[in-house]
């Protein structure tokens, strides 16, 4: 496995319709791993192919309960509404708060090209929505409620000096 670099925001692949991935082959079998690795070297939570150069219908997620592997996915199911902070791997140091449904239902194709379908609500559906976007050429930032804002990280000599002070 490898460690692959990431697309970022003005990569015109961002951009495209992703195909569907008619069988498992070697080299896809490789992506995936690729992927997993990636999304977990550059801490995200999830990736999508094209995120990595692949004009291909396969994300992973991680949102702390095991690796996901999705081909082909669709959202089947929707319902409720989250409104919450959205980041993405291929915008650095942005983030910016976008509604997503609060449950979704998923119809994909595991790694042994079965049919699965998957439930997921809060963070996990957020997750979904997210990459499966990605497939279609479609980033979060499109669907920002106030723009997009810096991300910034606190020192943590800041809290040491805030509690010595008091």
């Amino acid at each position: 496995m490898a460690i692959r670099q990431i697309r970022e925001i003005g990569d015109e692949i961002l951009t495209k319709k992703c195909k569907d991935v008619p069988k498992m082959t070697l080299r896809t079998k490789i992506l995936i791993g690729d992927m997993l690795e990636t999304m977990y070297d550059k801490n995200g939570v999830g990736l999508a192919a094209p995120q990595v150069g692949v004009l291909k219908r396969i994300v992973v997620i991680d949102v702390g309960e095991g690796p996901i592997v999705l081909i082909n996915p669709e959202i089947i199911e929707t319902s409720g509404e989250q409104t919450g902070e959205e980041g993405c791997l291929s915008v650095p140091g942005k983030w910016g708060y976008v509604t997503r449904p609060d449950h979704v239902k998923v119809r994909a194709l595991n790694q042994e090209m079965e049919p699965v379908e998957m439930e997921g609500e809060g963070l996990l559906a957020r997750a979904f929505c997210h990459e499966i976007d990605h497939l279609s050429g479609q980033l979060y930032v499109d669907k920002t409620e106030d723009g997009l804002h810096d991300v910034t990280y606190e020192d943590p000599e800041d809290d040491l000096e805030e509690t010595e002070e008091q």
